[in-house]
């Protein structure tokens, strides 16, 4: 049976939108600047936001029409497809609108900011694990990684005047020293991943499980280390701190344009530089990839090498962050970094998956952890609510690609 489709004219689809954005825009401003509600906080800019975003679109719309084509077409398996394509950005914000109608206070910008830069160090590491991921396999040594520059950077970057120094004899060094000795440890330890990958056909599974273990008893060795004993690190140096716990204007988290720069880095490699274009090749098919002339090794090695990186650089920032460091830092981080980008859309059948939603993946696993326990509920209730949205958020990625899978 046919589908009905329905087309109207692109100038007038775009004028729904900016009448649309319009609307939401006056009524943003007409609650914030006349009425005042304390009540509802600040939703009425968020409505703001909200109006601006849907008349750029509308603007976007009416000035390709050369490009996109002078009409829109609509039908019932568009919209099906639009919903499977877009269900967990809608089911951010039913979980949003949720929480806030449950506890009004969500709707301060400071919890926006806060769940933002909570994000930020989640963010670099599930940007790292994605790349594993695209060549359908995972890392599972992510975690540990973190957990091995925190200690490296942290002990490395105590006061001096602190009792308990890690090295009681090493001078002040400058912070981008131990910062850089901390990455490029992680940096080696992903080369290690990379070559058992690519020069024995490891699966990536076996291969990171094992350096995870390789990982964490040598953190654990270096810990130990006397006169530290295991003891957690402290007394970490004011302009370390600084370069995570900084705020712009005293509201915004220096992490926040942190994730953004890195963020778009890796957008940038994915999708406009060879490497990137290798990686989804790879993930597709790898032994169509080496026929067509691909360097299937140079290019496993560098995935696993450029992961270890933001492996560092993320356990380097929570080492700012938090002021302190331990061996057990970073554990389980990579479960919820594949977690989300599985939620966001990175197929597990390897070649398929976006930045865009890698980024929907970590806000939605951070709003059920920052949402959830604003409005109280156990944290048992958050593991099982979590989970849940692990496996319909997987369950819709099968059913979008199963033909890939099948075939």
């Amino acid at each position: 049976m046919e589908q009905t489709q329905k087309t109207i004219p692109r100038k007038r689809y775009s004028a729904i939108f900016l009448i649309s954005g319009a609307c939401f825009l006056i009524i943003g401003l007409m609650l914030g600047l006349l009425l005042h509600p304390k009540n509802i906080y600040d939703l009425p800019w968020y409505l703001c936001m909200v109006g601006i975003c849907i008349a750029v679109y509308g603007i976007y719309q009416r000035h390709n029409t050369e490009r996109l084509g002078d009409d829109v077409s609509f039908s019932h398996q568009k919209a099906k497809d639009f919903f499977l394509k877009y269900a967990l950005v809608f089911a951010l914000l039913v979980m949003i609108i949720v929480i806030a109608v449950i506890e009004p206070r969500f709707l301060q910008l400071d919890v926006l900011l806060d769940i933002l830069s909570q994000s930020s160090i989640r963010m670099i590491i599930a940007l790292g694990i994605c790349s594993t991921i695209l060549i359908a396999g995972t890392d599972l040594s992510a975690g540990r990684m973190v957990g091995l520059a925190a200690v490296i950077s942290g002990s490395m970057l105590q006061d001096p005047t602190y009792a308990n120094r890690f090295f009681p004899n090493m001078p002040e060094l400058p912070v981008f020293i131990p910062i850089i000795i901390a990455v490029l440890a992680c940096g080696l330890f992903g080369a290690l991943n990379g070559f058992l990958v690519a020069k024995y056909n490891m699966h990536p599974f076996i291969a990171t499980l094992a350096t995870q273990v390789i990982i964490y008893g040598v953190c654990s060795l270096y810990f130990d280390l006397p006169p530290n004993n295991s003891q957690p690190l402290g007394g970490i140096r004011k302009d370390f701190q600084t370069m995570a716990q900084f705020k712009i204007g005293n509201k915004v988290s220096i992490l926040v344009p942190i994730a953004v720069i890195v963020t778009l880095i890796i957008w940038f490699v994915l999708n406009k530089t060879v490497f990137g274009k290798n990686i989804y090749a790879i993930g597709g098919n790898m032994e169509a990839a080496r026929v067509s002339g691909v360097n299937v090794f140079k290019t496993l090695m560098g995935i696993f090498i450029l992961a270890g990186l933001l492996y560092g650089f993320g356990g380097v920032l929570e080492a700012a962050r938090t002021a302190g460091a331990t061996n057990n830092y970073g554990n389980g981080y990579e479960l919820d970094a594949i977690a989300a980008c599985c939620v966001g859309g990175v197929s597990l059948a390897g070649g398929i998956g976006k930045v865009s939603g890698i980024i929907v993946g970590v806000l939605i696993f951070t709003v059920i952890q920052y949402g959830l326990q604003f409005i109280g509920v156990s944290p048992m209730w958050q593991q099982v609510i979590k989970g849940v949205i692990i496996a319909v958020a997987v369950a819709i990625d099968l059913s979008k690609y199963k033909k890939v899978l099948w075939h």
